[in-house]
């Protein structure tokens, strides 16, 4: 694929002018508007026909169980916990009688940073805060009010208390299930008076997660457990070589196998659908497949490399962030040093493989999916089907891992198209290897840093060029048709898509990208970012942190390069920095007190430091390490330091820190995905290893209390990993981690 699409000038202009209008128009009407107006509570909560339904997020019955709807996905985050306990506690409900549900897809539970229903960008709590306390408070105003009614007291003399109402002069008591009937008949409130952080009983502690015993003994329904009569299974057949695609296929050798009930064409290549997935997938491995792959056989990694390195010499690219005059202060530097990093294609390697289930049939279709994207999946099947999205119901099971990959819906596609083929039950199910070579990686990049010094060392130019791939040119058009209003019909849908797909590496390329790179939270007053767009064809999309994964490594190691060629500790130069960024400064300073920063570790340990903010979170960490003789570098603590704002449940937040320390290792030391004449090299995890039991550290993390409202968290620790080793790295070897993941190699003396 070239590196950028050109078209005559008057086309391009056309093309991007009715584009970028067109899609305007249809947005704007959908930020106005939403897909479709919101449907009444009891509509929404017909699957629950009796009890008390103030809103669209709790529904209380007549024992006073509370069932409370997520309009997120539960991926093993907790976030499920978390949301129902902040409904909760505005609610004053018995944590006992809590229980949760994910949301069907519907225009009042659209995630609000996307106007798609969707889990991403550590947005769940940050998104669902004051939404979700206004809906626990109104209910709870509106059972005061219905206990006053039943006493014929002032609601003021009533409060609630753990799933009761109190009359405080007599102290009479109504249970919430005796009250839903006439709280029911009441009006909804206009504005609710919110609890006070000073009285929260549930907010701030550690509860047990809901979802626990039901993974426990196994109740849980995952994507891939979903069971239906005559279910069949579907596995597919994919191009070997990147952007190949089918000429043609003989089944004979395979129709005759047991199970194997049918052998059919889908866009992303040939289905063998079976009884069961065994006799799917040893069908599938004996069918005669012909590919067509001309001009896809010449994708490499090393190619890439050269290529990038030679864009990055000869051209200055876009410049995306800018502040001051670069140039003019880098040639009143004192001192410039200047750094090249690489970091590879990744791959997401989710616990459970991509799979769906979906039954088109009689004018509906039921999808089974661990999905991040309700919207979305609703969309594909109703693209595909033809059928209006009120035929077309999302199951959303539990999610074996999300990590960005289940944001696209690829994989529903497969099933949706298949089911409506055969007309039957269909559940698709990827392998280790059809996961790993068949993914939307994270986007490799080509560094190059440059930074200009004062007299006392202190950067007063930096510049920062990136070249590669932009994720978002290809993951916005699947997203776009997601965000349209219901009723725009069809043709108006795609044409959207198409045009977004058109435009998109013209107009969408640099913001998301830079990410991390500019603005920074230290004090350089001039600083530049410039992007060059070079995307080879790879396929791309969002993984846990995305750009920040990348340009966090560049910028904190190569602000170690700094402290190291002026002679200042790391911590202190940070220190200096963040004069600007007083909270940031805190955490850092919070983390090099708790490992005792200017004391020296122990014999044979060495320590590395990196800071960030990163969806309004702020994070210190600092990294102890030992390298052995033979390079081998072993990671043995983490200390850090989180101002996430009001923490909702501490062992949520402290389980989110950890693993994603261990999925920054795993990018770390272990984890890329190469390719090689348009194949991906690695396919299992013998070739894409993750961090095993043994190479975890000990990890300590230290929440500082804050009154902010609750921040991003999910993400967070993974861009910090990275840096925070490698400078550990160059505190024992003096030898800079340039490229990733670290070989130990590239430690030993030559």
């Amino acid at each position: 694929m070239p590196r950028e699409i050109k078209f005559c000038k008057g086309r391009r202009k056309f093309l991007i002018a009715g584009g970028i209008g067109g899609a305007a128009f249809l947005l704007g009407v959908y930020f106005k508007t939403g897909r479709e107006l919101p449907k009444s509570t009891v509509e929404l909560w017909r699957n629950i026909p009796d009890g008390f339904h103030p809103n669209a997020w709790l529904s209380i019955d007549g024992k006073g169980a509370v069932t409370v709807r997520i309009n997120h996905s539960e991926m093993g985050q907790g976030i499920t916990t978390a949301l129902s306990m902040i409904i909760a506690e505005e609610l004053e409900a018995d944590w006992s009688k809590v229980d949760v549900q994910i949301a069907p897809a519907d225009a009042v539970y659209k995630n609000p940073a996307f106007n798609t229903q969707m889990t991403a960008a550590s947005t769940s709590v940050r998104t669902s805060w004051d939404i979700l306390r206004k809906a626990g408070a109104t209910a709870r105003e509106m059972l005061i009010a219905a206990a006053a009614g039943t006493w014929n007291v002032p609601a003021g003399q009533c409060r609630a208390e753990t799933g009761i109402v109190v009359h405080n002069p007599t102290q009479r008591r109504l249970a919430y299930g005796e009250l839903t009937s006439k709280a029911a008949q009441l009006p909804i409130p206009g504005n609710v008076t919110l609890k006070k952080p000073e009285n929260y009983r549930i907010i701030g502690h550690s509860y047990l997660r809901l979802d626990t015993i039901a993974k426990i003994t196994g109740e849980a329904v995952f994507g891939i457990d979903v069971q239906l009569p005559s279910l069949l299974t579907a596995k597919i057949v994919r191009p070997p070589i990147i952007g190949a695609t089918l000429d043609k296929f003989d089944a004979r050798r395979v129709n005759s196998m047991p199970g194997v009930g049918s052998v059919l064409a889908i866009d992303s290549g040939v289905a063998v659908v079976a009884d069961t997935f065994w006799q799917a997938k040893q069908a599938a491995d004996m069918l005669e497949i012909k590919w067509s792959a001309k001009g896809c056989d010449d994708l490499s990694s090393e190619k890439f490399s050269q290529q990038w390195a030679e864009l990055a010499a000869k051209e200055e690219g876009r410049s995306i962030y800018k502040k001051g005059d670069v140039q003019k202060a880098m040639s009143n530097a004192s001192k410039t040093i200047r750094a090249v990093y690489e970091l590879p294609f990744q791959g997401h390697a989710t616990p459970e493989p991509m799979n769906c289930t979906a039954y088109v049939r009689d004018g509906k279709c039921d999808i089974w999916a661990p999905t991040q994207h309700q919207d979305a999946t609703q969309e594909i099947a109703a693209k595909i089907t033809g059928l209006p999205y009120k035929d077309v119901t999302i199951h959303t099971t539990f999610v074996g891992g999300g990590l960005g990959r289940r944001i696209a819906v690829d994989y529903v596609a497969e099933a949706v198209q298949i089911s409506k083929a055969m007309k039957k039950p269909v559940k698709v199910i990827w392998t280790r290897e059809d996961d790993i070579q068949n993914d939307l990686y994270r986007p490799a990049s080509y560094n190059v840093v440059t930074a200009g010094m004062d007299q006392n060392g202190l950067p007063i130019a930096w510049a920062h060029k990136i070249v590669g791939p932009d994720h978002m040119a290809q993951a916005l058009p699947g997203l776009i048709p997601s965000m349209i209003p219901y009723w725009a019909p069809r043709g108006a849908r795609n044409l959207a898509s198409s045009i977004f797909d058109t435009i998109a590496p013209r107009v969408i390329p640099g913001k998301k990208i830079i990410e991390g790179a500019g603005p920074l939270p230290y004090a350089i007053d001039n600083l530049q970012v410039n992007y060059i767009y070079a995307d080879p064809g790879i396929p791309t999309g969002f993984w846990r942190s995305v750009a920040y994964s990348q340009n966090t490594f560049v910028v904190e190691s190569f602000l170690d390069e700094i402290a190291a060629a002026t002679g200042r500790d790391s911590f202190d130069l940070r220190d200096r920095l963040l004069v600007n960024t007083p909270l940031l400064r805190n955490v850092l300073r919070l983390a090099a007190e708790k490992i005792r920063w200017q004391e020296k570790p122990a014999v044979d340990l060495f320590r590395g430091i990196a800071a960030l903010e990163f969806h309004d979170t702020l994070l210190g960490m600092i990294a102890e390490v030992s390298v052995s003789k033979h390079g081998e570098v072993r990671v043995k603590r983490f200390v850090c330091a989180v101002d996430c704002g009001v923490v909702i449940n501490p062992k949520i937040v402290v389980a989110q820190i950890e693993s994603g320390i261990t999925f920054g290792l795993t990018a770390t030391f272990k984890g890329q995905i190469t390719i090689n004449k348009g194949q991906v090299n690695q396919s299992n995890f013998d070739e894409f290893p993750l961090l095993s039991m043994h190479e975890m550290p000990q990890v300590e993390v230290y929440l500082v209390p804050s009154s902010r409202p609750p921040t991003g968290i999910g993400e967070t620790a993974v861009p910090l990993v990275a840096p925070a080793v490698a400078n550990a790295v160059f505190a024992a070897t003096g030898k800079r981690i340039r490229k990733l993941p670290i070989d130990p190699d590239d430690l030993l003396d030559s």
